[in-house]
């Protein structure tokens, strides 16, 4: 699972593996409603960060990332991210297979 550390009162890293994207996919699938929204912005945008860049707070798709974590990231002021490749082509990956299932949850609404 993801590692938070807290540097200060300020600062956290956090460092995620492949483990963390298949359970972030494990969990927008079994709740495609509620990460909708992240869903299909982190499937629609990640190709513009070249995937591995991708910034999980540029379109206001954090939602599922912040479930992933023991801590709020948003309380601290900057926080590092530590994840190799696989973790963000995972996720793409993941994502991309739920799309089309988001895209009709946002349909309904």
């Amino acid at each position: 699972m993801a590692q938070v550390t807290v540097v200060d009162d300020r600062t956290i890293r956090i460092k995620v593996g492949l483990e963390d994207a298949v359970a972030m996919v494990g969990e927008a699938a079994r709740s495609p409603k509620d990460y909708a929204r992240d869903i299909i912005t982190i499937y629609e945008k990640m190709p513009e960060f070249e995937y591995t860049y991708f910034c999980f707070y540029a379109y206001g798709s954090a939602a599922l990332f912040e479930w992933l974590l023991e801590v709020d990231p948003k309380v601290y002021t900057s926080f590092s991210l530590d994840a190799p490749d696989s973790f963000f082509y995972a996720l793409y990956g993941g994502m991309a297979g739920l799309y089309e299932e988001a895209a009709k949850q946002i349909k309904g609404d």
